[in-house]
């Protein structure tokens, strides 16, 4: 069975010991049909949502990436990922640090403009060559001009999903807090919780709160809690028995007409994208107190059905799943 691991990358290099050989490509903003994007072309469009959480999506197969802003598709770019025997790993990522002009510590202080980390061991996303296939040693190259407007709506916690297909994100809203039985006075009790707390995207750069992450995994039966890259927490995962799929939800707020929660759905690694019902998952009542100190606006909620193995897990990094 493929295992979820939050595994060292060193082994491939990474890709901030790269130097980026001829400089990265510009770029090039178009009024063009995405399978029509040639390489260093991007489509930018974030008029079509001014505000809301934003999601990242990675098409390996595409050499795409696709931004959402609350659901909705703001812009798309070519990009260049891993070559073969470095190539860039799938799964569910979140921006660990942002450095607008970040180089190398490796070889000849290389510039890495507009760089999102993704894991301490060298992924990231950032400016760099992009010759129309896989060329990075890991990492995800994208248009000059297209980071320096994605480095502008990101911030820690960002979501980032890389997989061999893209699927569009749907919007659910689900009764209650999700992970306890539904009772009246949930909502209220959970919205309290929300209300003096931001979404990241609002956060100045000096306030320092951590990014809540949580990750249910059926073959485990649990729930782990994060807080940036660490545990912090653990409870049971009580649910349906079927499968969970491979999904990602991003907490939008408060939902008042469905007296519960708004969340963004994405899916990835080939799974059915319409299947998101976050009825079939809760844990017990002590866990659920638990969760609730945790909860802000912008925290991802991740469903898998591999196995977590915290003795394996590599440093700091969040969660990979191939």
């Amino acid at each position: 069975m493929t295992k979820l691991t939050r595994r060292s990358l060193l082994a491939t290099g990474g890709c901030f010991g790269l130097t980026l050989m001829a400089g990265p490509t510009l770029g090039q903003h178009v009024y063009k049909e995405i399978s029509a994007l040639a390489p260093g072309e991007f489509t930018w469009h974030p008029e079509r949502q001014p505000r809301g959480p934003v999601a990242v999506i990675v098409s390996l197969n595409e050499q795409l990436v696709h931004v959402y802003r609350n659901g909705v598709r703001i812009a798309v770019s070519t990009c260049s990922s891993g070559k073969p025997g470095h190539e860039t790993p799938t799964g569910v990522f979140v921006v660990l640090q942002k450095d607008r002009d970040h180089r190398s510590s490796t070889y000849n202080n290389a510039p890495m403009p507009n760089t999102n980390r993704l894991t301490w061991d060298g992924i990231a996303l950032h400016a760099g060559k992009l010759p129309g296939y896989p060329a990075s040693h890991g990492c995800v190259r994208l248009p000059l001009k297209f980071s320096a407007l994605l480095f502008d709506v990101t911030h820690l916690g960002t979501p980032v999903i890389i997989a061999d297909e893209h699927h569009f994100p749907m919007d659910v809203a689900h009764p209650g807090m999700i992970l306890s039985g539904y009772a009246d006075q949930e909502f209220e009790d959970v919205l309290a919780t929300l209300e003096p707390r931001k979404h990241p995207s609002d956060w100045e750069i000096d306030d320092g709160y951590p990014i809540t992450s949580m990750i249910a995994s059926a073959y485990d039966q649990k729930i782990a809690i994060l807080e940036n890259d660490r545990e912090v927490a653990e409870g049971p995962l009580i649910w349906d028995g079927e499968p969970l799929g491979s999904h990602v939800y991003v907490l939008k707020g408060p939902h008042d007409a469905a007296k519960g929660m708004h969340w963004e759905a994405l899916t990835y690694s080939g799974s059915d994208g319409g299947l998101h019902d976050l009825r079939r998952v809760r844990t017990d009542k002590a866990f659920s107190e638990v969760i609730k100190q945790y909860v802000h606006p912008g925290m991802i909620y991740v469903f898998t059905d591999l196995p977590l193995h915290p003795d394996s897990r590599s440093g700091r990094d969040f969660v990979i799943m191939s």
